[in-house]
């Protein structure tokens, strides 16, 4: 049996006509009654009753003609997701976001990918540090990942979006709260909090280069979270500098100002299996490079 088998008898059985089935199938009549034939002797049931003035389903065909129209729906919703999947609108994308990205491109990422790729399964992890993410990648339990390189994994495919200026986190009480912008030196008796050091946070090695540049090392306490460290500093425990997109994470008790002078700056990557080929990905980047491209120049 073939499908043609059943897009025939389903034609007949609903025009109870062969003249009009064939009309619609655009074959001629002759050859449709013989397919009908051969369907029902290879069945060993009779589904239609023939007279010279009409086609009538048995009990056998009308049962029939129910489940052949479930079979040829599901053949034709089978063909039309295959499509969808192969332009990268149905499919299952997880995606890592490190501390900063968590809380701008997180939310606005998700609409947008919500809107224009209703079909698409996502799966949004936040919070997330570059070594975890790389490993998170090279395991599979993510898909995409926004870090900050460097990354020095050979299967990884990098692809830089954006480099961010750091930004000072203060203490809404603190002497420098009012100031339009702060200096580093400024901060340099300060206790800071930072994100992990010893090569676990690319943020923590820019902030301790940058302070370094400015004479000073500074006195740190380390927590894994960003909402965690700008939390600890709006509690008064220290101030911090954090890339400026964190400055959409609003905690009452917490102010941002921009550094003074050079300032220094971290990069913002997408990350990728290399030589990933899914369409589901290969859409996600394109939407979340668009994505960013519309952010800075809103900027």
């Amino acid at each position: 049996m073939e499908l043609r088998h059943l897009r025939y008898y389903v034609a007949v059985a609903e025009e109870c006509h062969f003249g009009r089935a064939a009309e619609r199938l655009h074959i001629a009549q002759p050859p449709l009654s013989q397919q009908i034939k051969q369907l029902e002797a290879e069945l060993g049931v009779q589904l239609l009753t023939r007279s010279t003035r009409r086609v009538e389903l048995t009990p056998a065909g009308a049962r029939y003609l129910e489940r052949a129209r479930h079979i040829l729906a599901g053949v034709d919703a089978a063909a039309e997701e295959a499509v969808l999947v192969a332009d990268g609108r149905i499919g299952r994308v997880v995606i890592g976001f490190t501390g900063s990205a968590t809380y701008e491109l997180l939310p606005s990422l998700s609409r947008k990918l919500r809107t224009q790729l209703p079909g698409l399964e996502l799966d949004l992890r936040g919070e997330l540090l570059t070594p975890s993410q790389v490993a998170s990648l090279v395991d599979g339990a993510i898909d995409v990942g926004f870090l900050r390189p460097p990354v020095r994994v050979p299967d990884i495919d990098v692809h830089p979006l954006r480099q961010e200026p750091l930004v000072a986190a203060l203490p809404e009480s603190h002497a420098l709260a009012g100031h339009s912008e702060v200096t580093l030196t400024d901060l340099a008796d300060e206790p800071f909090i930072t994100y992990p050091s010893q090569h676990r946070s690319v943020v923590h090695d820019a902030v301790l280069d940058a302070c370094q540049a400015a004479g000073f090392t500074p006195e740190a306490t380390e927590v894994a979270e960003t909402s965690t460290l700008v939390s600890f500093v709006a509690a008064g425990l220290g101030v911090a500098l954090v890339p400026a997109s964190v400055q959409h994470l609003r905690i009452t008790g917490a102010v941002y100002r921009p550094l003074a002078g050079a300032t220094p700056t971290v990069e913002l990557a997408l990350a990728t299996r290399r030589g990933e080929t899914s369409p589901a990905i290969r859409r996600v980047l394109e939407l979340a490079r668009e994505l960013v491209r519309s952010t800075d120049q809103d900027v």
